[in-house]
């Protein structure tokens, strides 16, 4: 009756549905895991920026790795900004994603180390060989709030460095590579800006991170599974077909069969 399952076609076709099923359920159970870890960041996010106000000292220092918990924790800092080694970072982006820099001007403090600010974006003026017309911070001893943030790596943002790059222009924010071009101690990590905020025409600040969607990960995970539940439901439903049409070309060819007289 269904010896036709053991036929070379419909053992490929069964070991094709067997493969699919586990993986399926393993894409559902990744895309869970990306739920879970987008809903974790979304929560670390909110705490870190409705936290009171640390001086940046207390969460870092120089040579230090600024751990995940300390992501976008809000800080201090008071000192005065060296324009002279302001840096900008190409190929950044603004709130409307037109692409130009981010511009990083160190902040020194009392005892001489330095704090890397991020004070915002600012447009290219399509010319990327020179470095672009930045409006000045405020001068002399300001104190300033942030998102603490940790050095950039190709690894976490997916932006190649470069080198050859034209002077003070860089692909990613790294203290320790500030530290050597400033001469002096720089904290692990930088101060995204969040105030004071920048006079008219000043660099535009960048957006508190979205930490209300959660995506669509838990939606295409209960994809996924569907999908799974349905590969064994369909071979069914294909194996039934395919009785059901061998029955009535059985029975067709029964039916042109001469009757012996």
């Amino acid at each position: 009756m269904y010896r036709f399952v053991l036929t070379r076609q419909w053992v490929c076709l069964t070991l094709v549905a067997l493969a699919l099923i586990p993986a399926m359920i393993k894409l559902g159970f990744w895309q869970y895991h990306r739920h879970e870890h987008r809903v974790a960041q979304n929560q670390l996010i909110e705490t870190s920026l409705r936290a009171k106000p640390l001086p940046v000292t207390d969460l870092t220092s120089p040579g230090h790795r600024v751990p995940r918990s300390d992501y976008w924790r809000a800080v201090t800092a008071t000192g005065t900004y060296d324009t002279a080694h302001e840096v900008v970072v190409r190929m950044r982006t603004s709130r409307d994603d037109k692409v130009g820099y981010h511009v990083v001007t160190p902040l020194v403090l009392a005892d001489g180390r330095v704090v890397l600010v991020n004070r915002g974006w600012v447009p290219s003026d399509g010319n990327a060989r020179d470095f672009p017309p930045v409006p000045a911070p405020p001068s002399g001893e300001v104190t300033v709030t942030g998102r603490l943030k940790a050095d950039e790596t190709s690894g976490a943002s997916g932006i190649k460095d470069r080198k050859g790059l034209p002077d003070r222009q860089v692909m990613l924010i790294d203290s320790a590579r500030q530290a050597a071009y400033l001469g002096k101690p720089v904290l692990g990590g930088y101060l995204e800006l969040t105030g004071p905020a920048p006079s008219d025409g000043g660099p535009e600040m960048i957006a508190e991170p979205d930490h209300d969607s959660i995506g669509p990960h838990m939606a295409y995970a209960v994809q996924w599974w569907l999908f799974a539940a349905a590969v064994p439901v369909g071979w069914v439903v294909l194996v039934r077909r395919e009785r059901r049409d061998r029955d009535e070309a059985a029975a067709r060819s029964v039916e042109r069969e001469p009757v012996s007289a």
